[in-house]
């Protein structure tokens, strides 16, 4: 989060990427730090997964995380 941080600063669009059991912990940091960058949550758990395995996950994130990254 706060690599997407200063991407953000430095104008570029950034989206981050992270396993659904994180998205509580991604809100908490976000109040923290006072930054909620765009986001896209993927089926967890992401270890052990085969390769053909995670070509699904990406395949289903992928227009997602276009949308977020091209969002306002």
């Amino acid at each position: 989060m706060h690599d997407s941080s200063d991407f953000e600063r430095r104008g570029l669009p950034s989206v981050f990427v992270a396993s659904s059991v994180f998205e509580q912990a991604a809100d908490t940091q976000g109040d923290a730090i006072g930054f909620h960058p765009q986001r896209v949550f993927v089926e967890h758990p992401i270890q052990d997964r085969t390769d053909d395995e995670m070509k699904v996950i990406a395949s289903e994130a992928v227009d997602r995380l276009v949308a977020a990254l091209v969002a306002d």
